[in-house]
């Protein structure tokens, strides 16, 4: 490898002339060829494809790639580099069109196994209960278990629904992982987590995979408390480099030698924390091992985005595992301390030299890993466990200092025929049959309260060309691809990046426009600075729609939406709404378009509605809302004994209770707060006067709503008297996932837990335990 340069002075003469840099790249002859004989009779077109892109000389022959220009710069490299590695195995008549079809072979649906619901035969995957047990396996070996744990996978996923994509892609790099480094000594930060379930099997887990995402069960993502094999808990994105460089910097102050690896996705990368991570991991210097994963499936439209996506060939592959090389690296950490000792102008010629080779052998993406201070070896084809291997060996053992980061690309859905060929790559699956790639999905009869309220915002903007609509990355989650097919214009995906997309629809606001940046509740955490700041403090009109709200089943603590009545509620001029119903939720999202005069924000579960009459709430076809009057609740149930007053779901959750109260001879009232924020104080204290004794409920953490009324009723004296007053929120610990109906009772928040609170404080002679 050669590279010349020619470099001006700070004369004017000298700036104003182009450097020349001279490059050639020497390759193993068995490695072009390779490529090129793959590339059948494209062989000629790759060929003057390199010549046509890249002006000056050009030279192409087997074995060696010559390159000879007066300028230099990225559009030339990439032009390269696409041009060369494009000599892969050519594309079907049909793929060139852009249609997927059915594959004749029917041992490409499923990798070779059967086209079966049915357990499929695994002898090397039955061998292995741990890591420990595949370490002696040769390639060959290494290439059947990467079969046998893509089908167990399918067959546990088939049976419990989850992440059935993501987890498909990264088969055999768990494979390479788990057979290079010596878990759980070394560290595997798996980033989100959702992509585990492959490390799950190897890791001593595998006869429990039939108990994921159930009561009781194994969790869906990483979690400490489940395997001393996973070091770090995880289920939102971007975290693990953080988490990664904390455990590398804890190790080096401990005098300990173990490897750190971190794995992140092509989604995950765009959230801002990744690249802050990066950043100081470049400065502290640790000695860790970033893994991009890139399966082409970033949520941002970008050249992740099944574009522009370069295709790893041979080339490629043996560049990487030319980067990788022990004896390269070492040499070139032994060069730059030398350069160190050389004049700064000299210094700054180096590092460039140094940049734009690496740049010409990596491509585009290196330059800005390596601006932060990783180490880029890349791009790595994540499905060739030979290449894999070798490369995680060559870094593990090589003795040099600072973070690397491995770019590895695979193909989300690997292995499994339908998973390839669908939009989303069967990210999120409920049970499905193999046979067929179809979902087990039972037929709701009404809607989901994410559905009402993506046809709702559509009514809105039909109506009024000021709506606008923001999501971070959860297009499908939060029905805003739905808005998008009538107003792609209206509608923003700002990735993996909530602070973001928070402050962004605060700009929008400035501009009076009505953005409605709808983010689940949970990740609305990860934006509550912005919100503060951004958006309460200047009384700027953005409307945030809190999409899973409350419990949420099978996805568990990390998804729960527990804490946003806490966290909005607490903020000046916020207006804080939770729909009892579907009609309810149709007739916020209104109010919410029509409050111009300060941020407002609903929260709505996870699952569907309640089946109530639209046409009865004044709901027509069009499912255009009606506002609401600001700070105003409903009664929905007159009794005399007892008052239930719920704040959304706890509405529902009441009435419910009412009933069972009922059959006892218990009469009460129940009444829909609406609003936490502000507070039908009428409401309120017509309920105390009636009654002698009030329990709230809501399905939210403690200081929410309770909260709130129980400070207006402390302050304004209705305490001092008679009152009974019980608040009913979520405890004061996390609730593990499982069925939605299990953790209600888990938190003692479920109709039968109010009924039973109330016959206490009524000081009713009833078997609480008898109460349905």
């Amino acid at each position: 490898f050669v590279c010349v340069a020619e470099v001006g002075s700070n004369n004017s003469e000298a700036s104003t002339a182009s450097p020349i840099v001279m490059v050639a790249i020497s390759l193993p002859t068995a490695s072009v060829q390779g490529c090129v004989s793959r590339g059948h009779a494209t062989r000629t077109r790759q060929t003057s494809s390199i010549a046509r892109l890249v002006p000056g000389s050009v030279n192409v022959r087997a074995g060696s790639v010559k390159i000879e220009s007066l300028k230099t710069g990225r559009k030339i490299r990439s032009s390269v580099r696409k041009a060369v590695t494009r000599c892969e195995t050519p594309l079907s008549s049909d793929e060139e069109d852009g249609v997927m079809s059915a594959p004749d072979d029917e041992s490409l649906w499923l990798d070779g196994f059967e086209k079966s619901n049915v357990k499929p035969p695994t002898p090397l995957l039955d061998t292995v209960n741990f890591p420990i047990h595949m370490k002696n396996f040769n390639l060959t070996q290494l290439d059947q278990l990467a079969k046998e744990l893509r089908a167990d996978v399918i067959y546990n996923v088939c049976n419990t629904g989850g992440h059935l994509g993501s987890s498909l892609g990264v088969i055999e790099l768990t494979v390479a992982l788990h057979k290079v480094f010596n878990l759980p000594e070394d560290k595997i930060i798996w980033d989100v987590g959702h992509q585990a379930y492959p490390h799950k099997i190897l890791t001593g887990r595998r006869q429990q995979m039939k108990t994921l995402r159930q009561t009781n069960g194994l969790t869906p993502f990483t979690k400490r408390a489940e395997s001393e094999y996973d070091p770090f808990g995880a289920g939102h994105s971007s975290t693990s480099i953080s988490a990664g460089l904390g455990m590398a910097v804890g190790r080096d102050l401990k005098g300990k030698k173990n490897n750190v690896i971190a794995v992140i996705g092509d989604g995950a990368i765009t959230g801002g924390m990744a690249y802050e991570a990066m950043n100081h991991a470049g400065f502290m210097d640790s000695n860790m091992i970033v893994i991009l994963n890139d399966n082409q499936q970033v949520s941002l439209p970008t050249q992740y985005n099944m574009l522009n996506q370069d295709p790893v060939g041979g080339l490629s592959s043996t560049l990487a595992r030319l980067q990788s090389n022990r004896p390269l690296r070492e040499l070139r950490e032994t060069a730059k301390a030398i350069t160190k000792q050389l004049p700064e102008p000299i210094q700054e010629v180096t590092s460039k030299v140094d940049e734009y080779a690496r740049g010409m052998i990596s491509g585009s993406g290196s330059t800005l890993f390596e601006e932060l201070g990783l180490y880029y070896i890349g791009t790595v084809d994540g499905h060739n466990l030979d290449d894999l291997c070798s490369i995680l060996e060559e870094v593990k053992n090589t003795d040099s200092v600072g973070p690397v980061l491995i770019h590895v690309v695979t193909e989300k859905g690997k292995g499994y025929f339908p998973a390839e060929t669908a939009q989303d790559k069967y990210h999120g699956v409920n049970k499905f049959d193999v046979a067929s790639g179809l979902q087990v999905k039972p037929k709701a009869k009404v809607p989901t309260y994410t559905q009402f309220f993506a046809d709702a915002l559509l009514a809105e903007a039909r109506v009024d060309d000021r709506v606008y609509a923001v999501h971070a990355a959860m297009g499908g989650g939060t029905g805003l691809n739905h808005f998008e097919k009538y107003f792609p214009e209206r509608c923003f995906d700002v990735g993996i990046a909530e602070q973001h997309a928070v402050t962004f629809a605060a700009g929008l606001a400035c501009e009076g426009l009505n953005p409605f940046c709808t983010i689940y509740s949970t990740f609305l955490q990860r934006g509550y600075d912005q919100v503060v700041h951004d958006v309460a403090l200047q009384n700027l009109p953005v409307r945030f729609m809190m999409d899973r709200a409350g419990l949420v089943g099978a996805d568990g603590p990390t998804h729960a939406g527990s804490y946003d009545t806490t966290y909005m509620a607490a903020l000046p001029n916020m207006v804080v709404m939770a729909p009892s119903d579907e009609a309810e939720l149709i007739h916020m999202v209104a109010t919410a378009n029509a409050i111009d005069w300060c941020p407002s924000s609903v929260r709505y579960p996870r699952g569907n509605g309640q089946g109530v009459s639209l046409e009865e709430a004044g709901i027509m076809a069009d499912l255009k809302g009606t506002p609401l009057e600001i700070g105003k609740g409903r009664v929905l149930r007159q009794g005399k004994d007892i008052a239930l007053l719920g704040f959304g779901t706890g509405s529902q959750y009441c009435s419910l209770a009412a009933d069972i109260l009922a059959e006892h001879s218990i009469s009460a009232t129940v009444a829909d707060a609406r609003f936490c924020k502000p507070l039908d104080t009428d409401l309120v204290r017509r309920l105390v006067k009636e009654h002698g004794a009030l329990i709230i409920v809501e399905e939210g953490s403690i200081g929410g709503f309770g909260s709130h009324v129980l400070q207006y009723l402390a302050t304004n004296g209705h305490l001092d008297g008679s009152l009974k007053v019980r608040a009913m929120c979520l405890p004061d610990k996390n609730i593990d996932h499982g069925d939605h109906a299990w953790q209600l009772q888990e938190a003692g928040i479920s109709p039968r837990d109010i009924a039973a609170n109330a016959v206490t404080l009524l000081g009713k002679k009833l078997n609480v335990a008898t109460l349905a």
